[in-house]
């Protein structure tokens, strides 16, 4: 292989690099499409299954991910998890059985 060769094929590796971030922490992937599963598979941890996945969208509503959807990437995605199902308002039963969290009347 020449040097030219050499070179063009580290540009075209290059231009088809691509940075995301996943809860603040920076990807570089190959690729320019990820499903959510794939995306779910990056961090070295991957995301559980009891937390979501989405897309931020600057100026929008931010976007569910599901595992099966396919995802063209872009430079500067961001994407960040939350729990899946979140209880708010729920009693918490403390010491002795005595409820905590909600007013009584």
């Amino acid at each position: 292989m020449t040097n030219q060769q050499d070179e063009a094929k580290a540009e075209d590796a290059h231009e088809h690099s691509v940075n995301i971030q996943i809860d603040r922490v920076h990807y570089q992937v190959h690729v320019s499409t990820m499903t959510g599963a794939q995306l779910r598979a990056l961090p070295s941890t991957p995301i559980p299954p009891d937390r979501d996945l989405f897309l931020v969208v600057p100026g929008g509503t931010d976007r569910k991910i599901a595992d099966g959807e396919s995802l063209p990437l872009h430079n500067g995605a961001r994407f960040f998890t939350a729990p899946g199902q979140i209880n708010p308002g729920c009693q918490m039963v403390g010491h002795m059985g005595e409820q905590r969290g909600a007013a009584s009347t």
